[in-house]
Formats: structure tokens, C-alpha cells, sequence
């Protein structure tokens, strides 16, 4: 990947999309950062996050950011290959914080237009599934879904994960 160039990595649950990601930045030269954007609110989240360190070595470094994702982007030196995951952990945190949703991703959107490195940025596609039966989670999907055009738009390369392979989109 080329300096400045910024990936989007999307996929379902389990799809292999962080995996790839990983193997995306690991082909550029070390060191990398790894933004994390999820919080460890029960056990289930903590061996997922676990699992995630156990397959990273020495030469990631691990900004954690569950709300603070565009500040924690500000900060990565420039030339940094750096791997996000994941952008829809980050906006459950933004919704569940009751934070203005439009304002939060206008920034985030902004952060990541300007990559000063090989940046990698992973989220869940969640439109493609059934129409949730509840308000919030009919409210995150859409916002989930606006957020993912957004960067997409943005985006050098847009790859979709499936059963652990990756589809070129864009």
C-alpha cells in the first residue's frame, strides 16, 4: 500500500475482515499502530479482545479510542501504517454515549480523508441482514450504513470479506 493510501475492510461477523486488515499493514514496514475501539463491558468482549492482542507481536503499538477515534488518528506520526477496528464498535460507543451521531462521523469522516500513511479502517456491514425490529438498532443500522458510504467514498481500496476471503470492491 502506498503512503497516503487508505483501505476500507468491510465484512459480517466472523468474516476474517480483521485478519486481512492485519495482514494488510504487517506488509509494510514495522512499526504499526493498532486503534482499538472497543471496550470490554463483560467477559465474551474481553476473550475478543484477547484473541485479537494474541495475534499481534512486538511491533504493533495499541492506542485505545473508544470514542476519541479522530484525536487518536491526529496523533499517529505521519508515514505510520495504522489499522482501525473497528469503525462500527466505535459508533455503538458514539450512540450509546448519546453524542451528536452526524457531527461525531463528520469528523471522523474528515480524520480519515487526508491518510498520512497506509491507513486500514474496518467495519461491519450490517445492511445485510433483516430489518431490526427496534428503533435503536433500526437507527445504528442506518447510521452504520451512512458512515461505511462515507468512507467508502473516500477510500483508495475497498475490499469485502466473506468466509475469510477477501473481495476487491473498489
Amino acid at each position: 500500500m502506498p503512503e497516503g493510501h487508505l483501505t476500507l475492510v468491510l465484512g459480517g461477523a466472523r468474516s476474517g475482515k480483521s485478519r486481512h486488515a492485519e495482514a494488510l499493514i504487517e506488509a509494510c514496514p514495522a512499526p504499526w499502530t493498532y486503534i482499538a475501539t472497543a471496550q470490554a463491558f463483560d467477559g465474551e468482549m474481553q476473550a475478543r479482545i484477547a484473541e485479537h492482542r494474541s495475534r499481534r507481536g512486538g511491533n504493533w503499538r495499541a492506542i485505545e479510542a473508544p470514542l476519541a477515534l479522530p484525536e487518536a488518528l491526529a496523533d499517529v506520526p505521519d508515514g505510520q501504517p495504522v489499522l482501525v477496528d473497528c469503525l462500527t464498535l466505535w459508533l455503538t460507543n458514539v450512540m450509546l454515549a448519546e453524542r451528536d451521531v452526524e457531527a461525531e462521523c463528520g469528523r471522523l469522516v474528515a480524520a480519515l480523508k487526508n491518510p498520512r500513511g497506509p491507513w486500514v479502517v474496518v467495519s461491519n456491514e450490517v445492511g445485510l441482514g433483516i430489518v431490526p425490529e427496534n428503533p435503536l438498532a433500526r437507527r445504528f443500522r442506518d447510521a452504520a450504513g451512512s458512515l461505511n458510504q462515507k468512507v467508502a467514498a473516500g477510500a483508495g481500496s475497498v475490499v469485502f470479506t466473506v468466509a475469510g476471503l477477501p473481495m476487491k470492491v473498489k
